[in-house]
Formats: C-alpha cells, sequence, structure tokens
C-alpha cells in the first residue's frame, strides 16, 4: 500500500513507523525543514520538505498514486485543505484527517473530502485501525521477534482511569506501562503518578489485546 503522510510531528511520525515496518510504502511531507531533517535516520520513510495543502507539493509527494493520505498536522485548516486537494485533484482513494478541535469535528465530511476524520484523542493504534482497514491492528504493532506487542491507550475526561494512580490500574498478566505521554512528552511511569485526560500511555505485552487494555483504563 502507498501511504501519504501530511504533517511529521508526533502523530504522523509514528504512524509512518508503524506503517513502514508493515511493509508499505510511505511518504512523509512537512513544510518545516528542521522537523523533517530530524527525522533521518529515525523514520524510513521517504521525506519531503513542502506544504502538503499545495496541489504541486502533493503531486510530488505522489499523491496520484496514493492508496491512503493522512492528514496529520496540528492544524485543522491546513488538514482540510490537505484532504480537499488529495480527494478532488487526486481522488485518492481513502482520506484520514485529524481533528484537532473538537469544535471543528463537523466540518471533517466528504465536501472536504475526507473519509475518515479521527479525534485528537483517539489512540494511535485506533487511528491505524482506521486509516487501513485492518482487521488486527495490534498485530501491526507487533515485535515480532521478541513476541511483545505494543499498545496504546489515551486517557479522557470519561476514562475510569482519569484521576487514579497509575499503581491502582490493575493491569492484564505480562504487561507494563513503558510510557506515559503528556504534553508531547514521554514520562517515565511511576505507581504514584495520578492519570490525567489527555495522558497517552503505551503499554508492552506478550499476551493481553487491544480489548484488555481498554477494559482496565477505560
Amino acid at each position: 500500500m502507498n501511504v501519504l503522510i501530511a504533517g511529521a510531528g508526533r502523530l504522523g511520525t509514528r504512524v509512518a513507523q508503524v506503517l513502514k515496518a508493515a511493509g508499505n510504502e510511505v511518504t512523509v511531507v512537512d513544510v518545516d525543514e528542521e522537523r523533517v531533517d530530524a527525522l533521518h535516520g529515525r523514520c524510513d520513510a521517504r521525506l519531503l520538505v513542502g506544504d502538503a495543502a499545495e496541489q504541486a507539493v502533493q503531486s510530488r509527494a505522489g499523491a496520484a498514486h496514493a492508496d491512503l493520505v493522512i492528514a496529520a498536522t496540528g492544524r485543522d485548516e491546513d488538514n482540510l485543505v490537505i484532504s480537499y486537494v488529495a480527494k478532488r485533484h487526486f481522488a485518492a482513494p481513502r482520506v484520514v484527517a485529524r481533528v484537532n478541535d473538537d469544535d471543528n469535528a463537523w466540518l471533517f465530511d466528504h465536501h472536504w473530502g475526507v473519509d475518515i476524520a479521527v479525534p485528537s484523542a483517539t489512540p494511535l493504534v485506533s487511528l491505524i485501525e482506521e486509516a487501513t482497514g485492518a482487521a488486527d491492528t495490534v498485530a501491526l504493532l507487533r515485535l515480532s521477534t521478541a513476541g511483545i506487542g505494543i499498545i496504546e491507550t489515551a486517557i479522557t475526561g470519561r476514562s475510569k482511569a482519569a484521576g487514579r494512580l497509575l499503581g491502582d490500574i490493575e493491569l492484564p498478566e505480562g504487561t507494563l506501562v513503558a510510557t506515559v505521554v503528556r504534553g508531547g512528552n514521554p514520562t517515565a511511569p511511576s505507581p504514584s503518578m495520578r492519570l490525567e485526560p489527555g495522558d497517552e500511555l503505551l503499554l508492552v505485552s506478550h499476551s493481553a489485546q487491544e480489548r484488555d487494555i481498554h477494559a482496565a483504563f477505560q
């Protein structure tokens, strides 16, 4: 599958790494040259500097041959234009766009070329599932050589784990919290850490499934 990802931020980079590791052809485009340069050696995708909202840049990035376009920038207006250009000018079969501000969610529909609108609080695994239509997203993230899977979950105001201490969460056997991403920064987890809405947790496990993690935190 050929994938074009607009936005080389934390989300776009992680999606690119996962899809590339799964054997897809991935191109990442970002207007920030320094951000793109920082990805060399960290992400084995094709990297391109440019504004993906521009038709010429999408053309150079191969949008005409993309099976999937993901608009993952931090600006909703950019993601809408990127989606529109990908769908209207290049007839991209599947366009997934990140919604940064929930108040803008109503805009992300077929009129702007968006097939799937993904709220910013959606865990990475769910985004990959929405984007690819994969039935088993956990397998996509599985570290086959070690037999260990990586699962992500996001804490929202509705999560039962919100406000609770990490040490009080009963995890499935053989499962550890690898890091808690808070405010865009990875944090070493400790049992005394109180989980807050907006936190993203990366867990490693040799046996747990996504539904098991969901049951523990959501």
